[in-house]
């Protein structure tokens, strides 16, 4: 009796024992992978309570979080040969726990060497300037590098890749700030340019109205009379009356146009006088011979009218040659 009270123990034992080995617990964010004898079942276990064999299935869970891991700082050199140092943080999530299991021995481990060979690959494809302004694409180009491998053999998804932080060295920094300093300096020249421009058209556009009316320009006057009297100096200022500098400049104007035309009527030279003179001293030259036959050639040989008057001086002794033709001496 004793015996049989003891066995009956020993079964409700190893009963409550399997019992307690076969009912397993899945994570609402984990899926479970069970092997039996070795084996990879291909049907996964949910979330919940799942029961698996007590002799020859384990049940292996697998988090399907997205996991934020850090990737080391890489030193590189960029394509216009700038020596930088760039951090990063890689989202990624198992979306195949079979793969991920299977596939590959450790997975994190496995996305960390990826993201570091690949950021590097990064560095060197892109420059300075689009590391530091343009993190939008090289984010993007950097998550479809490293997710191009890890998906679709591990079962490992890529979500995002962001860079935290870009090194740059000392030289660089200051050459930045200079740059920075310049292009500020540059914006600050031409705004004050612009408002310099457009005061500078208030300006005449007040001085053309105020030149219509010779009250406005005296208020004015007086107005700068009352701000220089503020100033409690010991200079008086005793302004001129509009009017009587009017009246000066209108009478110099007139005199100075009566001085200029009357200038202009002693310059209109049209040099006829000079023209006369150089046709009569043509007239009475003499020829290369005697008076006698030079006078009887003219006679015998046709002269052509001189028409045209070279603008050369009348002491110039080329205008014999180029008026009046040689004549030839009278043959026996």
């Amino acid at each position: 009796m004793e015996g049989l009270i003891a066995f009956v123990a020993f079964v409700a034992a190893g009963g409550l024992i399997m019992l307690g080995r076969s009912i397993k617990q899945v994570q609402q964010y984990e899926e479970g992978i069970v092997f039996r004898f070795g084996k990879v079942l291909p049907r996964t276990r949910e979330p919940g309570l799942t029961f698996v064999r007590p002799i020859g299935d384990r049940l292996q869970k697998v988090n399907k979080q997205i996991i934020a891991m850090s990737v080391p700082a890489q030193e590189g050199i960029t394509r216009d040969n700038i020596s930088v140092r760039v951090d990063a943080v890689v989202y990624f999530k198992v979306v195949d726990p079979i793969k991920a299991t299977i596939n590959v021995q450790n997975y994190m481990f496995a996305v960390s060497q990826q993201s570091q060979t690949s950021l590097r690959s990064i560095i060197g494809q892109s420059e300075m300037d689009e590391l530091l302004s343009d993190r939008d694409r090289v984010n993007r180009q950097l998550c479809r590098v490293i997710d191009e491998p890890t998906e679709g053999p591990w079962g490992v998804k890529v979500e995002r890749v962001e860079i935290k932080d870009v090194s740059l060295p000392e030289g660089m920094k200051r050459s930045i700030a200079r740059q920075a300093e310049a292009e500020r300096e540059r914006r600050a020249r031409i705004i004050t340019a612009d408002g310099e421009y457009q005061a500078s058209k208030r300006l005449a556009a007040a001085a053309n109205v105020m030149a219509r009316d010779p009250a406005a320009l005296q208020l004015r006057l007086l107005q700068t009379v009352v701000e220089v009297a503020a100033e409690k100096n010991s200079t008086l200022v005793m302004p001129v009356p509009v009017e009587l500098l009017r009246f000066f400049d209108k009478a110099s104007g007139h005199s100075q146009t009566t001085e200029e035309e009357e200038e202009e009527e002693l310059s209109e030279d049209t040099g006829d006088a000079e023209v006369a003179a150089a046709e009569a001293a043509i007239e009475h030259q003499p020829g290369s011979g005697n008076g006698q036959s030079a006078i009887g050639s003219e006679e015998q040989l046709a002269i052509p009218p001189v028409t045209e008057i070279p603008d050369v001086p009348i002491a110039d002794p080329k205008i014999d040659e180029l008026a009046v033709p040689p004549v030839p001496p009278e043959s026996n």
